[in-house]
């Protein structure tokens, strides 16, 4: 018989114990807990301060409590409990037979989807992404492990991730960057068949650089990271991989040589042979050069090697903007590229032409677009629109077809929901949808519940959005004391009167290109501050984002916000909070009541900022860009002016930002304080819950790859 405690528990053994605290290491390296609320839970109850401070990381935060302390509290038959079934659930999650793949994709099995991309942006824990680009991929990845979709990921691992932001004096954007630690990260290193740390080789121009690779559990899909770190590389190989999307040309090309010659070679030693490849944006397109090599290897001729490889890959171009493909110069391709022109038997003009739309233009640039484009059984945009202009911007490539026969099709973004959710809205859900939660947090039939007021209150639907409210304005009280290094009790009682719990608040948050047109609500900055000052209407606004580091432009938009909120009528109703990152992203998409998004038509792919707020109550106000201009029916949310737009920038500017105003004039601000005796906003809710049955189900990863699946992966 087990000992028993003091409340007549049965206390565990030490066996036991040990048990439980090797299964929490190992599900502290698998990236299943990012979309997991218990999982987090668990993990921050260990030790809340560490897990506020380390950035969300189990791996740091059990490096911090010991195993002796481990064991010991697991003496505590509640908490061992919640182990107990945490671990229950991971272990079924990992181990399940029966998924979407098993039965609609078996011949999937044992031949995975191998997706390239430059970033991943799974969790604030792990910084190797930028913006949206990588937030996809990552939301990409969890859902093929959802669905039990045979997938691996290939990207780098960027020893100082991406940079940290601050604001000086000026209120100028400052970077910082500061080396990420394996042994705190949830990174295994890849092993070979000896069990030692893989080391793999690629030729980059002239000089062999070598690479290890760590891998990312990612729920039951391997994402695996490449690392040139080394000592026996030469300084400047070493650095290959320091940081992402490095501006010094050569850099940038050496680096995505290494994803996709280095990735299909990593793959190749692994005993990895996909389905097909998946170029999620140019960036590693030079797998294409690698597989015909392969082929040439087994006797082919370069037109059929190229023919055989292109029969393997698909690609997703991400963007409209023609500053946002990358480009090189002739004579820098050339050089790095002698090498493979050697082995391929072809000449440099030929590895040129491959990357540029005028095969025969001496002074055309090599895109990696092209390259892709060329390299591809298939192509995508990443929303209807922005398929349609991708299909105008790449018409040169084939001359002989109209501009609707160009073969770019398009899938639109989604989200992982589940990933996104905070835990308040987590928590109701699961208290409103019993057994349905969170198993079919991404069904249509759940969320279609969600109109009947017998399913859900509308005082049961104000009260969650007073709570997220409330959390991100706490929240943002915290950042700012943090931002301004003031820790004095006047700081804090000046902090506290910042933002409003009652105010409709508006947020902003995503990168600073110029496009997104971050100011623009400012633009009739007096009408805006009567808005904010209102008594009985307020209106207030949060703002976050990074501008690139080399985007002086976007940076000055930083500037003016941040001026606005510190030296203008709008201080206390704006704030700008510094260091975007996911953890601000979850915040914020929870927190607002409405989802601010408008950029200059048609210069938005997609965008999935304002896909993740359904979940959460918060409405989209944006241009009809992108997946919002598929996603509106006129009773979800509101739009800044109609499905089209002019010619000229200026009168864009100009007529967008009057929509804007009239639309929170008109519309929003009425609608949001239109309150019932009870202090209820029916008509706002009704727009609440038909947003969360026609968006939610919609506008996530789940639909999103299985559309791959059928689409473009499936073999035709």
């Amino acid at each position: 018989m087990k000992p028993q405690n003091g409340n007549g528990h049965n206390s565990l053994s030490v066996g036991e114990a040990a048990a439980l605290a090797a299964g929490l290491n190992k599900l502290a390296r698998n990236l299943w807990w990012t979309w997991n609320q218990d999982a987090q839970a668990v993990f921050e109850e260990l030790s809340p301060r560490g897990w506020r401070n380390l950035h969300h990381n189990p791996v740091a935060v059990l490096h911090e409590v010991s195993d002796y302390e481990l064991r010991t509290r697991f003496h505590d038959p509640i908490l061992a409990d919640k182990v107990k079934r945490l671990l229950a659930d991971f272990e079924g999650y990992m181990k399940a037979e029966s998924t979407w793949a098993s039965e609609n994709a078996p011949e999937m099995k044992g031949r995975p989807v191998a997706y390239f991309s430059a970033e991943f942006g799974f969790h604030e824990t792990l910084p190797i992404a930028a913006g949206g680009l990588g937030i996809l991929a990552a939301d990409h990845a969890k859902s093929a492990s959802d669905l039990g979709l045979d997938f691996v990921g290939l990207s780098l691992f960027y020893r100082e991730g991406y940079f940290s932001q601050s604001v000086d004096h000026a209120n100028w954007q400052i970077e910082s960057y500061s080396p990420l630690q394996p042994r705190n990260l949830p990174l295994d290193p890849v092993l070979d068949s000896k069990g030692e740390p893989y080391v793999g080789s690629v030729t980059l121009a002239a000089l062999p650089v070598r690479f290890r690779a760590w891998r990312v559990n990612v729920g039951r899909v391997p994402v695996f990271l490449l690392d040139t770190d080394l000592a026996e590389n030469d300084p400047q190989s070493r650095d290959l991989t320091r940081r992402l999307y490095e501006s010094d040309p050569t850099t940038r090309i050496l680096q995505e040589m290494l994803l996709g010659i280095g990735g299909v070679r990593l793959l190749r030693a692994l005993s990895i042979e996909p389905s097909v490849f998946h170029l999620n944006e140019g960036h590693a397109a030079f797998l294409v050069l690698e597989l015909v090599r392969e082929k040439m290897a087994e006797g082919l001729s370069f037109e059929l090697a190229l023919a055989e490889a292109r029969e393997s890959c698909v690609f997703t171009t991400h963007t409209p903007v023609e500053a946002g493909h990358d480009r090189f110069h002739p004579d820098l391709v050339k050089y790095v590229t002698s090498r493979i022109q050697k082995r391929l038997k072809i000449s440099s003009a030929q590895i040129l032409a491959l990357g540029r739309v005028r095969p025969d233009d001496a002074d055309e640039a090599f895109c990696m677009t092209v390259l892709a484009l060329k390299g591809s059984r298939s192509a995508n945009g990443v929303s209807e629109l922005h398929g349609r202009v991708s299909r105008a911007m790449w018409k040169g490539l084939w001359p002989d077809r109209a501009e609707d026969d160009v073969p770019i099709g398009h899938i639109t973004n989604g989200v992982h929901l589940r990933s996104w959710m905070n835990p308040a809205s987590h928590h109701f859900w699961k208290r409103i949808g019993g057994q349905a939660w969170p198993s079919e947090a991404d069904s249509e039939a759940f969320w279609a519940r969600v109109e009947d007021p017998v399913f859900v209150s509308d005082e049961d639907l104000w009260a969650l959005r007073y709570t997220l409210r409330r959390n991100l304005i706490e929240f943002s009280r915290y950042r700012l004391l943090l931002q301004g290094q003031r820790v004095s009790p006047g700081d804090f009682i000046t902090a506290d009167a910042l933002l409003n719990p009652d105010a409709l608040t508006i947020g902003f948050a995503r990168r600073f290109a110029t496009y997104k047109r971050a100011p623009l609500v400012f633009q009739k900055l007096p009408e805006i501050v009567e808005l904010a000052k209102d008594s009985q209407r307020p209106v207030q606004f949060i703002f976050a984002g990074k501008a690139h580091p080399r985007d002086d432009e976007g940076k000055r938009f930083v500037q003016q916000i941040v001026h606005l909120s510190k030296h203008s009528d709008l201080k206390g109703s704006l704030v700008f909070i510094e260091d975007y990152d996911m953890e601000v992203a979850r915040a914020m998409i929870a927190g607002c009541d409405v989802w601010l998004n408008n950029p200059r038509r048609p210069l938005e792919a997609s965008g999935t900022s304002g896909q993740k707020c359904g979940g959460h109550g918060c409405l989209n106000l944006s241009i009809m860009d992108g997946w919002w201009r598929e996603g509106f029916d006129g009773r979800n949310g509101f739009s800044i002016g109609p499905d089209s737009n002019p010619g000229q920038i200026a009168e864009q500017d100009r007529l967008d930002a009057e929509n804007l105003h009239c639309m929170l004039i008109e519309e929003v601000v009425p609608a949001f304080f239109d309150r019932d005796a009870g202090g209820i906003p029916r008509r706002w809710i009704r727009m609440i819950r038909h947003a969360m049955a026609t968006l939610v189900p919609r506008y996530n990863t789940r639909r999103m790859v299985i559309e791959y699946f059928t689409k473009y992966y499936r073999a035709k």
